[in-house]
């Protein structure tokens, strides 16, 4: 499975198919989710190609509501740390946003996954 689809089934009990990469489509039902791979550590070998690659992926989560949005992020940050798809290390603290045009809290966080090139 790509890590794209092992992060949407890993965080489906929390959103269920409200997980999107880079940006939710309009009007989808609250709370969502979005994520977008970031950057990443490289491996080099002196032969061959490794069978391993890092992303650093930054999870987003939408709400009409600052709490729901923080305690969906704590959620989350457990289910990345000990999914066994993910194993996620924690990049970042939580960043606390706010959309004024479509009055939507959020919580965004970074993390670092190792996965199956």
């Amino acid at each position: 499975m790509a890590i794209e689809a092992d992060l949407r089934q890993a965080l489906s009990g929390l959103f269920g198919d409200r997980i999107f990469p880079d940006v939710a489509p309009p009007d989808v039902g609250l709370p969502f989710s979005t994520y977008q791979q970031i950057g990443g550590q490289p491996l080099n070998f002196l032969a061959g190609v490794p069978d391993k690659e890092n992303g650093r992926f930054q999870l987003n989560i939408w709400s009409d509501d600052r709490e729901q949005a923080s305690q969906l992020m704590r959620e989350a940050r457990k289910i990345m740390c000990l999914h066994p798809a993910l194993l996620a290390t924690i990049m970042t603290g939580v960043l606390a946003r706010y959309e004024p045009e479509t009055k939507l809290y959020g919580a965004q966080q970074d993390f670092s996954i190792w996965f199956d090139a």
